[in-house]
Protein backbone atom coordinates (compact mmCIF):
# COMPACT_ATOMS: atom_id res chain seq x y z
CA UNK A 1 0.00 0.00 0.00
CA UNK A 2 2.82 2.39 0.90
CA UNK A 3 4.57 1.63 -2.39
CA UNK A 4 1.38 2.34 -4.39
CA UNK A 5 0.84 5.62 -2.54
CA UNK A 6 4.46 6.65 -3.13
CA UNK A 7 4.19 5.93 -6.86
CA UNK A 8 0.95 7.91 -7.06
CA UNK A 9 2.51 10.84 -5.19
CA UNK A 10 5.56 10.79 -7.45
CA UNK A 11 3.45 10.67 -10.61
CA UNK A 12 1.11 13.45 -9.50
CA UNK A 13 4.13 15.46 -8.39
CA UNK A 14 4.96 15.91 -12.06
CA UNK A 15 2.03 18.32 -12.33
CA UNK A 16 1.48 21.62 -10.61
CA UNK A 17 -2.01 22.10 -9.23
CA UNK A 18 -2.92 24.42 -12.11
CA UNK A 19 -1.68 22.09 -14.83
CA UNK A 20 -3.41 19.09 -13.23
CA UNK A 21 -6.76 20.89 -13.05
CA UNK A 22 -6.34 22.02 -16.65
CA UNK A 23 -5.78 18.43 -17.76
CA UNK A 24 -8.68 17.04 -15.71
CA UNK A 25 -11.11 19.70 -16.96
CA UNK A 26 -9.93 19.13 -20.52
CA UNK A 27 -10.59 15.39 -20.20
CA UNK A 28 -14.05 16.13 -18.79
CA UNK A 29 -14.79 18.38 -21.76
CA UNK A 30 -13.92 15.59 -24.18
CA UNK A 31 -15.99 13.18 -22.10
CA UNK A 32 -18.99 15.52 -22.23
CA UNK A 33 -18.75 15.64 -26.03
CA UNK A 34 -18.63 11.84 -26.18
CA UNK A 35 -21.67 11.63 -23.90
CA UNK A 36 -23.52 13.99 -26.22
CA UNK A 37 -22.70 11.83 -29.24
CA UNK A 38 -23.96 8.76 -27.35
CA UNK A 39 -27.21 10.54 -26.47
CA UNK A 40 -26.57 10.89 -22.73
CA UNK A 41 -26.48 14.68 -23.12
CA UNK A 42 -28.78 16.54 -25.49
CA UNK A 43 -27.19 19.94 -26.09
CA UNK A 44 -26.06 19.24 -29.62
CA UNK A 45 -22.43 19.04 -30.71
CA UNK A 46 -22.45 22.39 -32.60
CA UNK A 47 -23.79 24.19 -29.54
CA UNK A 48 -21.21 22.57 -27.27
CA UNK A 49 -18.29 23.33 -29.57
CA UNK A 50 -19.31 26.96 -30.06
CA UNK A 51 -19.90 27.30 -26.32
CA UNK A 52 -16.45 25.84 -25.62
CA UNK A 53 -14.77 28.15 -28.13
CA UNK A 54 -16.62 31.16 -26.71
CA UNK A 55 -15.61 30.39 -23.12
CA UNK A 56 -11.97 29.63 -23.88
CA UNK A 57 -11.51 32.33 -26.50
CA UNK A 58 -13.03 35.17 -24.50
CA UNK A 59 -11.41 34.36 -21.16
CA UNK A 60 -8.01 33.99 -22.84
CA UNK A 61 -8.34 37.12 -25.01
CA UNK A 62 -9.81 39.32 -22.27
CA UNK A 63 -7.10 38.20 -19.85
CA UNK A 64 -4.43 39.10 -22.40
CA UNK A 65 -5.98 42.52 -22.99
CA UNK A 66 -6.61 43.39 -19.35
CA UNK A 67 -3.27 42.32 -17.87
CA UNK A 68 -1.23 45.15 -19.49
CA UNK A 69 -3.79 47.70 -18.29
CA UNK A 70 -3.09 46.62 -14.73
CA UNK A 71 0.67 46.39 -15.37
CA UNK A 72 0.95 42.68 -14.77
CA UNK A 73 1.67 39.60 -16.80
CA UNK A 74 -1.23 37.46 -18.02
CA UNK A 75 -1.47 33.92 -16.67
CA UNK A 76 -2.63 31.80 -19.59
CA UNK A 77 -3.23 28.62 -17.59
CA UNK A 78 -5.45 30.45 -15.14
CA UNK A 79 -7.52 32.00 -17.94
CA UNK A 80 -8.00 28.63 -19.64
CA UNK A 81 -9.09 27.02 -16.37
CA UNK A 82 -11.61 29.82 -15.86
CA UNK A 83 -12.92 29.32 -19.39
CA UNK A 84 -13.34 25.57 -18.84
CA UNK A 85 -15.16 26.16 -15.56
CA UNK A 86 -17.57 28.54 -17.25
CA UNK A 87 -18.11 25.94 -19.98
CA UNK A 88 -19.54 23.63 -17.31
CA UNK A 89 -21.46 26.36 -15.47
CA UNK A 90 -23.54 27.80 -18.34
CA UNK A 91 -25.93 25.92 -20.61
CA UNK A 92 -24.62 25.54 -24.20
CA UNK A 93 -27.15 27.26 -26.46
CA UNK A 94 -27.36 29.37 -29.62
CA UNK A 95 -29.81 31.94 -28.23
CA UNK A 96 -28.50 35.48 -28.67
CA UNK A 97 -29.17 36.48 -25.06
CA UNK A 98 -27.71 33.21 -23.77
CA UNK A 99 -24.48 33.67 -25.72
CA UNK A 100 -24.28 37.34 -24.74
CA UNK A 101 -24.61 36.33 -21.09
CA UNK A 102 -21.83 33.74 -21.41
CA UNK A 103 -19.62 36.30 -23.15
CA UNK A 104 -20.26 38.79 -20.35
CA UNK A 105 -19.45 36.16 -17.70
CA UNK A 106 -16.13 35.39 -19.42
CA UNK A 107 -15.07 39.04 -19.57
CA UNK A 108 -16.23 39.73 -16.01
CA UNK A 109 -14.36 36.65 -14.75
CA UNK A 110 -11.12 37.92 -16.30
CA UNK A 111 -11.73 41.45 -15.05
CA UNK A 112 -12.39 40.25 -11.50
CA UNK A 113 -8.80 38.96 -11.27
CA UNK A 114 -7.57 42.53 -11.54
CA UNK A 115 -10.43 44.80 -10.45
CA UNK A 116 -11.58 42.69 -7.48
CA UNK A 117 -8.05 42.21 -6.21
CA UNK A 118 -5.84 43.42 -3.39
CA UNK A 119 -2.12 43.98 -3.87
CA UNK A 120 -1.98 41.83 -6.96
CA UNK A 121 -4.02 38.90 -5.61
CA UNK A 122 -7.60 38.28 -6.63
CA UNK A 123 -10.06 37.96 -3.77
CA UNK A 124 -12.85 36.01 -5.44
CA UNK A 125 -12.95 32.91 -7.60
CA UNK A 126 -13.07 34.44 -11.10
CA UNK A 127 -15.56 31.97 -12.61
CA UNK A 128 -17.93 32.36 -9.65
CA UNK A 129 -17.64 36.15 -9.76
CA UNK A 130 -18.37 36.25 -13.49
CA UNK A 131 -21.33 33.88 -13.16
CA UNK A 132 -22.82 35.71 -10.18
CA UNK A 133 -22.63 39.22 -11.68
CA UNK A 134 -24.00 37.95 -14.99
CA UNK A 135 -26.93 36.41 -13.12
CA UNK A 136 -27.76 39.80 -11.62
CA UNK A 137 -28.07 41.29 -15.12
CA UNK A 138 -30.66 38.70 -16.16
CA UNK A 139 -28.83 37.87 -19.40
CA UNK A 140 -28.03 34.31 -18.32
CA UNK A 141 -27.98 32.22 -15.17
CA UNK A 142 -25.45 29.55 -14.28
CA UNK A 143 -27.03 26.09 -14.35
CA UNK A 144 -23.93 24.09 -13.32
CA UNK A 145 -24.86 21.39 -15.83
CA UNK A 146 -21.74 19.39 -14.91
CA UNK A 147 -23.97 18.00 -12.14
CA UNK A 148 -25.37 15.31 -14.44
CA UNK A 149 -25.43 11.61 -13.44
CA UNK A 150 -23.75 10.60 -16.71
CA UNK A 151 -20.75 12.83 -15.87
CA UNK A 152 -20.09 11.01 -12.60
CA UNK A 153 -18.04 8.22 -14.20
CA UNK A 154 -15.14 10.60 -14.83
CA UNK A 155 -16.11 13.47 -12.55
CA UNK A 156 -15.64 11.43 -9.36
CA UNK A 157 -12.10 10.16 -10.16
CA UNK A 158 -11.15 13.57 -11.56
CA UNK A 159 -12.26 15.36 -8.40
CA UNK A 160 -10.51 12.76 -6.23
CA UNK A 161 -7.20 13.17 -8.08
CA UNK A 162 -7.33 16.97 -7.77
CA UNK A 163 -8.23 16.89 -4.08
CA UNK A 164 -5.61 14.23 -3.34
CA UNK A 165 -2.89 16.19 -5.15
CA UNK A 166 -3.81 19.43 -3.39
CA UNK A 167 -4.30 17.66 -0.03
CA UNK A 168 -7.84 18.94 0.36
CA UNK A 169 -9.66 15.63 0.84
CA UNK A 170 -10.47 16.38 4.49
CA UNK A 171 -11.71 19.88 3.67
CA UNK A 172 -13.84 18.49 0.84
CA UNK A 173 -15.25 15.85 3.18
CA UNK A 174 -16.35 18.50 5.68
CA UNK A 175 -18.10 20.47 2.95
CA UNK A 176 -19.80 17.37 1.53
CA UNK A 177 -20.97 16.14 4.94
CA UNK A 178 -22.45 19.52 5.87
CA UNK A 179 -24.05 20.30 2.50
CA UNK A 180 -25.26 16.76 1.81
CA UNK A 181 -26.60 16.41 5.33
CA UNK A 182 -28.71 19.55 5.04
CA UNK A 183 -30.04 18.69 1.58
CA UNK A 184 -30.67 15.07 2.63
CA UNK A 185 -32.73 16.21 5.63
CA UNK A 186 -34.76 18.59 3.46
CA UNK A 187 -35.49 15.92 0.82
CA UNK A 188 -36.45 13.33 3.45
CA UNK A 189 -38.95 15.82 4.86
CA UNK A 190 -40.48 16.05 1.37
CA UNK A 191 -41.12 12.33 1.31
CA UNK A 192 -38.13 10.99 -0.61
CA UNK A 193 -36.58 7.68 0.30
CA UNK A 194 -33.13 7.71 1.95
CA UNK A 195 -31.49 6.43 -1.22
CA UNK A 196 -33.11 9.10 -3.38
CA UNK A 197 -32.31 11.82 -0.86
CA UNK A 198 -28.64 10.82 -0.90
CA UNK A 199 -28.35 10.27 -4.66
CA UNK A 200 -29.95 13.58 -5.61
CA UNK A 201 -27.43 15.98 -3.99
CA UNK A 202 -24.39 13.99 -5.10
CA UNK A 203 -25.48 13.18 -8.67
CA UNK A 204 -27.82 16.01 -9.61
CA UNK A 205 -26.47 18.98 -7.70
CA UNK A 206 -22.99 20.41 -8.28
CA UNK A 207 -21.47 19.52 -4.90
CA UNK A 208 -18.64 17.42 -6.32
CA UNK A 209 -17.74 19.79 -9.16
CA UNK A 210 -17.97 22.76 -6.78
CA UNK A 211 -15.66 21.33 -4.11
CA UNK A 212 -13.20 19.72 -6.51
CA UNK A 213 -12.52 22.62 -8.85
CA UNK A 214 -13.66 25.82 -7.14
CA UNK A 215 -13.80 25.72 -3.35
CA UNK A 216 -10.35 24.12 -3.25
CA UNK A 217 -8.64 26.91 -5.24
CA UNK A 218 -5.50 27.73 -3.16
CA UNK A 219 -5.42 31.46 -3.90
CA UNK A 220 -8.84 31.97 -2.29
CA UNK A 221 -8.31 29.71 0.74
CA UNK A 222 -7.04 30.66 4.20
CA UNK A 223 -3.54 29.33 4.99
CA UNK A 224 -4.22 27.00 7.93
CA UNK A 225 -5.98 23.64 7.81
CA UNK A 226 -8.34 24.39 10.69
CA UNK A 227 -9.35 27.61 8.96
CA UNK A 228 -10.01 25.71 5.74
CA UNK A 229 -12.13 23.13 7.56
CA UNK A 230 -14.17 25.84 9.27
CA UNK A 231 -14.60 27.63 5.94
CA UNK A 232 -15.75 24.40 4.27
CA UNK A 233 -18.44 23.97 6.92
CA UNK A 234 -19.64 27.56 6.54
CA UNK A 235 -19.72 27.38 2.76
CA UNK A 236 -21.50 24.01 2.93
CA UNK A 237 -24.17 25.62 5.11
CA UNK A 238 -24.64 28.60 2.78
CA UNK A 239 -24.61 26.30 -0.25
CA UNK A 240 -27.35 24.00 1.05
CA UNK A 241 -29.76 26.18 3.03
CA UNK A 242 -32.43 27.73 0.77
CA UNK A 243 -32.91 31.49 1.09
CA UNK A 244 -34.13 34.42 -0.98
CA UNK A 245 -33.11 37.98 -0.15
CA UNK A 246 -35.13 39.61 -2.90
CA UNK A 247 -32.56 40.43 -5.54
CA UNK A 248 -30.41 37.38 -4.74
CA UNK A 249 -31.21 33.78 -3.88
CA UNK A 250 -28.96 30.98 -2.76
CA UNK A 251 -26.67 29.68 -5.47
CA UNK A 252 -23.33 27.82 -5.55
CA UNK A 253 -21.52 30.88 -6.89
CA UNK A 254 -22.84 33.13 -4.11
CA UNK A 255 -21.86 30.58 -1.45
CA UNK A 256 -18.34 30.48 -2.86
CA UNK A 257 -18.01 34.27 -3.04
CA UNK A 258 -19.05 34.60 0.62
CA UNK A 259 -16.45 31.98 1.50
CA UNK A 260 -13.81 33.81 -0.54
CA UNK A 261 -14.54 37.04 1.34
CA UNK A 262 -14.18 35.29 4.71
CA UNK A 263 -10.93 33.61 3.66
CA UNK A 264 -9.46 36.93 2.53
CA UNK A 265 -9.28 38.19 6.12
CA UNK A 266 -7.61 35.06 7.54
CA UNK A 267 -4.27 34.93 5.75
CA UNK A 268 -1.66 36.82 3.75
CA UNK A 269 -3.86 39.37 2.01
CA UNK A 270 -2.59 40.06 -1.45
CA UNK A 271 0.43 38.88 -3.36
CA UNK A 272 3.93 39.97 -2.38
CA UNK A 273 6.55 41.38 -4.73
CA UNK A 274 9.95 39.87 -3.98
CA UNK A 275 13.24 41.40 -5.12
CA UNK A 276 16.01 38.87 -5.66
CA UNK A 277 19.17 39.59 -3.65
CA UNK A 278 21.45 36.57 -4.13
CA UNK A 279 21.75 32.81 -3.74
CA UNK A 280 24.17 30.41 -2.11
CA UNK A 281 24.85 26.72 -2.34
CA UNK A 282 23.74 24.76 0.73
CA UNK A 283 24.98 21.49 -0.77
CA UNK A 284 26.05 20.44 -4.27
CA UNK A 285 22.39 19.70 -4.99
CA UNK A 286 20.62 22.35 -2.89
CA UNK A 287 20.52 26.14 -3.23
CA UNK A 288 19.14 28.84 -0.97
CA UNK A 289 17.61 31.88 -2.68
CA UNK A 290 17.36 35.18 -0.80
CA UNK A 291 14.68 37.80 -1.52
CA UNK A 292 13.66 41.13 -0.05
CA UNK A 293 9.87 41.53 0.11
CA UNK A 294 8.32 44.85 -0.81
CA UNK A 295 6.21 44.60 2.34
CA UNK A 296 6.28 42.24 5.35
CA UNK A 297 5.28 38.65 4.66
CA UNK A 298 2.95 36.97 7.15
CA UNK A 299 3.97 33.37 7.66
CA UNK A 300 4.73 30.85 10.39
CA UNK A 301 7.87 28.73 10.63
CA UNK A 302 7.43 25.60 8.53
CA UNK A 303 5.09 27.14 5.96
CA UNK A 304 5.64 27.50 2.22
CA UNK A 305 5.15 30.21 -0.37
CA UNK A 306 3.97 29.80 -3.92
CA UNK A 307 6.07 31.76 -6.42
CA UNK A 308 4.90 32.85 -9.86
CA UNK A 309 7.92 32.40 -12.12
CA UNK A 310 7.09 33.54 -15.67
CA UNK A 311 9.68 32.11 -18.06
CA UNK A 312 9.95 31.12 -21.68
CA UNK A 313 10.00 27.42 -22.48
CA UNK A 314 7.89 26.56 -19.44
CA UNK A 315 7.68 22.80 -18.99
CA UNK A 316 4.49 20.81 -18.51
CA UNK A 317 4.21 21.87 -14.89
CA UNK A 318 3.59 25.53 -15.56
CA UNK A 319 5.13 28.56 -13.90
CA UNK A 320 3.74 28.51 -10.35
CA UNK A 321 5.73 26.43 -7.86
CA UNK A 322 5.72 25.94 -4.09
CA UNK A 323 8.91 26.34 -2.05
CA UNK A 324 9.60 25.93 1.67
CA UNK A 325 10.55 29.11 3.51
CA UNK A 326 13.85 28.67 5.37
CA UNK A 327 14.02 32.08 7.07
CA UNK A 328 12.45 32.86 10.43
CA UNK A 329 9.16 34.77 10.66
CA UNK A 330 9.75 38.49 11.07
CA UNK A 331 13.05 38.44 9.19
CA UNK A 332 13.57 41.40 6.82
CA UNK A 333 14.36 38.92 4.05
CA UNK A 334 12.69 35.73 2.86
CA UNK A 335 14.79 32.73 1.88
CA UNK A 336 13.84 29.49 0.15
CA UNK A 337 15.68 26.17 0.08
CA UNK A 338 15.43 24.51 -3.33
CA UNK A 339 16.79 21.23 -4.66
CA UNK A 340 18.88 22.15 -7.71
CA UNK A 341 20.43 18.83 -8.70
CA UNK A 342 20.12 17.74 -12.32
CA UNK A 343 17.82 17.27 -14.12
CA UNK A 344 16.48 20.79 -13.58
CA UNK A 345 12.90 21.82 -14.26
CA UNK A 346 12.29 24.99 -16.25
CA UNK A 347 11.19 26.79 -13.07
CA UNK A 348 14.41 25.93 -11.26
CA UNK A 349 16.41 27.09 -14.27
CA UNK A 350 14.56 30.40 -14.11
CA UNK A 351 15.40 30.72 -10.41
CA UNK A 352 19.08 30.05 -11.05
CA UNK A 353 19.05 32.62 -13.86
CA UNK A 354 17.80 35.43 -11.59
CA UNK A 355 20.03 38.47 -11.25
CA UNK A 356 20.13 40.82 -8.25
CA UNK A 357 17.26 43.28 -8.59
CA UNK A 358 15.00 40.91 -10.56
CA UNK A 359 11.48 40.64 -9.21
CA UNK A 360 9.10 37.73 -8.80
CA UNK A 361 5.64 37.48 -7.24
CA UNK A 362 4.80 35.47 -4.15
CA UNK A 363 1.18 34.52 -4.75
CA UNK A 364 0.21 32.52 -1.66
CA UNK A 365 1.44 31.43 1.78
CA UNK A 366 0.19 28.28 3.47
CA UNK A 367 0.90 25.01 5.18
CA UNK A 368 0.35 23.36 8.56
CA UNK A 369 3.81 21.92 9.19
CA UNK A 370 4.03 23.94 12.39
CA UNK A 371 5.63 23.09 15.72
CA UNK A 372 3.40 22.85 18.84
CA UNK A 373 2.27 26.14 20.33
CA UNK A 374 3.63 24.99 23.69
CA UNK A 375 7.33 25.91 23.50
CA UNK A 376 8.03 23.38 26.25
CA UNK A 377 6.83 20.49 24.11
CA UNK A 378 9.88 18.46 22.89
CA UNK A 379 10.04 17.50 19.21
CA UNK A 380 11.87 15.11 16.90
CA UNK A 381 12.53 16.52 13.43
CA UNK A 382 13.32 13.84 10.82
CA UNK A 383 14.63 15.20 7.52
CA UNK A 384 15.41 13.20 4.40
CA UNK A 385 17.55 15.20 1.97
CA UNK A 386 15.76 18.37 0.81
CA UNK A 387 13.31 17.80 3.67
CA UNK A 388 15.63 19.77 5.95
CA UNK A 389 14.41 23.08 4.49
CA UNK A 390 11.26 23.68 6.59
CA UNK A 391 13.19 22.69 9.73
CA UNK A 392 15.68 25.51 9.13
CA UNK A 393 12.86 28.00 9.68
CA UNK A 394 11.68 26.07 12.75
CA UNK A 395 15.12 26.03 14.34
CA UNK A 396 15.82 29.69 13.52
CA UNK A 397 12.62 30.81 15.21
CA UNK A 398 12.55 28.51 18.28
CA UNK A 399 16.11 28.15 19.56
CA UNK A 400 14.98 27.38 23.13
CA UNK A 401 12.85 24.34 22.26
CA UNK A 402 14.05 20.84 23.14
CA UNK A 403 14.61 19.50 19.62
CA UNK A 404 16.29 16.41 18.23
CA UNK A 405 17.09 16.46 14.51
CA UNK A 406 17.59 13.22 12.60
CA UNK A 407 19.11 14.15 9.25
CA UNK A 408 19.31 11.53 6.49
CA UNK A 409 21.58 12.37 3.56
CA UNK A 410 23.61 10.59 0.90
CA UNK A 411 26.96 11.90 2.12
CA UNK A 412 28.62 14.54 4.28
CA UNK A 413 28.66 16.92 1.32
CA UNK A 414 24.87 16.66 1.12
CA UNK A 415 24.34 17.99 4.65
CA UNK A 416 22.87 21.49 4.30
CA UNK A 417 23.19 24.49 6.63
CA UNK A 418 25.55 22.80 9.10
CA UNK A 419 26.48 26.12 10.72
CA UNK A 420 22.84 26.94 11.31
CA UNK A 421 22.14 23.47 12.70
CA UNK A 422 25.07 23.75 15.11
CA UNK A 423 24.07 27.24 16.22
CA UNK A 424 20.48 26.13 16.89
CA UNK A 425 21.52 24.09 19.93
CA UNK A 426 19.46 21.11 18.75
CA UNK A 427 20.79 17.58 19.23
CA UNK A 428 21.55 16.56 15.63
CA UNK A 429 21.90 12.95 14.52
CA UNK A 430 23.11 12.24 10.98
CA UNK A 431 22.69 9.07 8.96
CA UNK A 432 24.89 9.20 5.87
CA UNK A 433 24.18 6.55 3.24
CA UNK A 434 27.76 6.33 2.00
CA UNK A 435 29.15 5.67 5.49
CA UNK A 436 31.10 8.97 5.66
CA UNK A 437 31.58 10.74 8.98
CA UNK A 438 29.35 13.73 9.80
CA UNK A 439 30.69 16.99 11.35
CA UNK A 440 31.85 16.77 14.94
CA UNK A 441 28.78 18.37 16.51
CA UNK A 442 26.52 15.69 14.97
CA UNK A 443 25.99 12.22 16.39
CA UNK A 444 26.64 9.48 13.82
CA UNK A 445 23.61 7.20 13.47
CA UNK A 446 25.79 4.60 11.82
CA UNK A 447 23.05 2.29 10.54
CA UNK A 448 22.40 2.52 6.78
CA UNK A 449 18.71 1.93 7.45
CA UNK A 450 16.47 3.71 9.93
CA UNK A 451 13.72 1.36 11.04
CA UNK A 452 11.53 1.40 14.14
CA UNK A 453 14.05 -0.46 16.31
CA UNK A 454 16.97 1.76 15.33
CA UNK A 455 14.91 4.91 15.76
CA UNK A 456 13.93 3.85 19.27
CA UNK A 457 17.63 3.36 20.08
CA UNK A 458 18.63 6.76 18.69
CA UNK A 459 15.78 8.64 20.37
CA UNK A 460 14.78 6.68 23.50
CA UNK A 461 12.22 9.28 24.58
CA UNK A 462 10.43 9.34 21.19
CA UNK A 463 7.12 8.56 22.93
CA UNK A 464 7.34 11.92 24.69
CA UNK A 465 8.13 13.91 21.52
CA UNK A 466 5.94 15.16 18.70
CA UNK A 467 7.51 13.87 15.51
CA UNK A 468 7.83 15.81 12.24
CA UNK A 469 8.93 14.06 9.05
CA UNK A 470 9.92 15.87 5.85
CA UNK A 471 11.31 14.62 2.53
CA UNK A 472 10.28 12.78 -0.61
CA UNK A 473 6.94 10.89 -0.53
CA UNK A 474 8.66 7.50 -0.36
CA UNK A 475 11.00 8.62 2.44
CA UNK A 476 8.17 10.21 4.39
CA UNK A 477 5.99 7.11 4.22
CA UNK A 478 8.86 4.87 5.37
CA UNK A 479 10.01 7.17 8.17
CA UNK A 480 6.48 7.80 9.39
CA UNK A 481 5.96 4.05 9.69
CA UNK A 482 9.27 3.76 11.55
CA UNK A 483 8.28 6.54 13.95
CA UNK A 484 4.92 4.89 14.63
CA UNK A 485 6.65 1.56 15.20
CA UNK A 486 9.08 3.19 17.63
CA UNK A 487 6.19 4.46 19.74
CA UNK A 488 5.60 8.01 18.49
CA UNK A 489 2.09 9.20 19.31
CA UNK A 490 1.89 12.25 17.05
CA UNK A 491 3.55 12.24 13.64
CA UNK A 492 3.26 15.23 11.26
CA UNK A 493 4.46 14.91 7.68
CA UNK A 494 5.45 17.21 4.84
CA UNK A 495 6.45 15.61 1.52
CA UNK A 496 8.14 17.05 -1.55
CA UNK A 497 6.71 15.35 -4.62
CA UNK A 498 8.98 17.22 -7.01
CA UNK A 499 8.70 20.53 -8.81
Amino acid sequence: MIAVKSRLDTWLGRFTMYRLILWVLGILVVYSLVLNVLGWLTFGIPEMLVHLALCLGLTYASNRLLAPLFRTRPHSESSLITGLLLYFLFWPAFGAMDMLGVALACVLASASKYALAFRGRHIFNPAAAGAFITGLTGLNIATWWAATPAMLWLLVPGVFVVLYRTRKLLMASVFLVVATGIIFTELISRGMTAGQALWQPLAQRPLLFFVGFMLSEPLTLPPRRWQQLALAAVVGLIFAVPYNLGFVANSPELALLVGNALAFFLGQRGGVELTFKDSRKLTPGTTEFRFEPRRPVRFAAGQFMELNLPHSGSDGKGRRRVFSITSAPGSPEVTFGVGTAEPLSSAKKSLLALKPGDRVAGTAVGGDFLLPHDAGRPVLLIAAGIGITPFLSHLASEASRDAVVLYLAKSRDELAACEQLEASGAHVIARLADGSTPPGFMHDAGSPRIDAARLAELVPDIKDREVYVSGSPASVDSLRAAARGAGARKVHVDSFAGY
